[in-house]
């Protein structure tokens, strides 16, 4: 298939990498290029480089891209524009999975919050029922690494960036979570951005979608095969809630006080990876087991401390209005950090749905106006403090205001609603200033 073919690869990261010794596993010539030449070091030997294409080199006959690499990159319009196809890793993974003598399954994830949870929890109810699986994609694992590892199934997480290049995967079973904007500036608008996204349930054998998301239940309309699931009581065939346990039909799958992290969304996440692990032939028995193994990443709804009844709660993850929603609602008093980048998003809907659960709002980063506004047209009564762009320690600040204004039975939390990249090199190191601070605040008051 790729046996004696001019391969360019896009993009020298941790997946470019991946991408090129594959090929070169398989007899590709290859060249890799990238924007900045000094990512053009540690390469598999065997693969030329060239820095800052903008054109391929003659006689390419395929192009692999890094899913950052946005579709109007020169490269990727001049390689286009020359008739030389342009795929992405998840379509090589495919391609080369197809390949062997037993591919692997793929169960497949994607929306706009919430892939990373859902794969993780995938991931901990497959190895419980004996599999052997490993989590892949989007969430750190390239998945040409883990098709060519071995694995019986795959529990996939897709970015829309992944899914835009990718033209011929059939997942055995795919999931969208939830529609919400986001990334727009990539690809250009909302309705390409769910394009996108829709392109998950292309050929899949099960299409999961969210009964509650006017969206997502559109983009599953035309597959064969499909099924919801709901944070009510479910309609026949569906996955959803009664008396307080994950069910099935008269199936019950785990109850709704074991799943981790905490709040509505995240049992959103595990009915989707249960009806993703059972489209796989998982037993009921190991979804219990899968969700009580499954251990949450940081930066997602993470207690980082309790205090004189106050609870402190790290989701520096919450990057969009959408997620900050899910872990507002998680919560019935908050005192409530937030702000960042919005990148022209509104906050209005947001903080009208959470006006009765504020006790307190502290701001923080570039668009506080925006927030401080909506408070004040939905949430007047709030009191807000607004952190001053001159503070030396900005994240020290908004949690000691913060600790103020929190009695017994409230939880200060960090969900911005916002990217982070004013302050803050990424939302990790948000979180993980805000867990510093909590710690700081704490010793400070003995």
């Amino acid at each position: 298939m790729f046996a004696g073919k001019h391969v360019l690869v896009a993009g020298a990261g941790v997946t470019g990498k991946s991408v090129a010794s594959a090929l070169l596993g398989v007899g590709a010539r290859v060249t890799v290029t990238d924007g900045v030449a000094d990512r053009l070091t540690g390469l598999p030997a065997g693969a030329d480089t060239v820095a800052g294409l903008t054109v391929p080199p003659d006689g390419t006959d395929l192009v692999v891209t890094s899913p950052g690499w946005p579709p109007t990159t020169p490269l990727l319009v001049a390689a286009a524009e020359g008739g030389v196809e342009v795929i992405g890793e998840v379509e090589l993974a495919w391609r080369l999975g197809m390949s062997l003598d037993a591919p692997p399954a793929w169960l497949a994830v994607t929306g706009t919050d919430g892939k990373t949870t859902t794969v993780g929890m995938l991931e901990s109810i497959l190895l419980a029922s004996g599999a052997k699986a490993v989590a892949c994609g989007n969430i750190g694992l390239p998945v040409v690494d883990a098709v060519l590892a071995g694995y019986d199934v795959l529990a996939v997480e897709l970015s829309s960036y992944q899914l835009h290049w990718q033209s011929s995967m059939h997942a055995d079973a795919a999931a969208v979570l939830n529609i919400a904007e986001d990334h727009l500036d990539w690809h250009g608008s909302m309705a390409a951005y769910v394009r996108d996204k829709g392109r998950v349930y292309t050929g899949a054998g099960l299409a999961v979608y969210n009964a509650d998301d006017v969206e997502t239940e559109r983009l599953a309309a035309d597959a064969v095969e499909k099924v919801g699931f709901t944070l009510g009581p479910p309609a026949p065939g569906q996955y959803g809630v009664v008396d307080g346990e994950l069910v099935y039909g008269d199936l019950r799958l785990a109850p709704v006080a074991e799943v981790r992290p905490v709040g509505p969304h995240n049992v959103a996440n595990a009915l989707a990876a249960a009806a993703l692990a059972r489209a796989y032939g998982v037993a009921p028995e190991a979804v219990r087991a899968g969700l009580n193994a499954y251990t949450p990443p940081s930066h997602r709804v993470e207690l980082i401390a309790e205090h004189d009844g106050v609870r402190y709660v790290n989701d520096s993850k919450a990057t969009n209005t959408h997620a900050a929603q899910g872990s507002l609602g998680a919560f019935d008093s908050v005192v409530w950090v937030a702000g960042g980048l919005l990148h022209g998003a509104a906050v209005d809907d947001l903080v009208a749905q959470a006006a009765t659960r504020l006790r307190g709002a502290v701001l923080i980063g570039a668009d506080q106006d925006v927030f401080a506004a909506a408070l004040a047209r939905h949430a007047p009564d709030v009191p807000v403090h607004r952190v001053g762009s001159g503070d030396d320690d900005p994240m020290l600040t908004a949690v000691r205001v913060a600790n103020a204004m929190a009695t017994p039975g409230d939880v200060v939390l960090l969900a911005p609603a916002a990217k982070s990249h004013d302050l803050f090199a990424s939302y990790t190191h948000r979180g993980t200033a805000f867990a510093e601070a909590v710690r700081h605040v704490l010793a400070e008051r003995g």
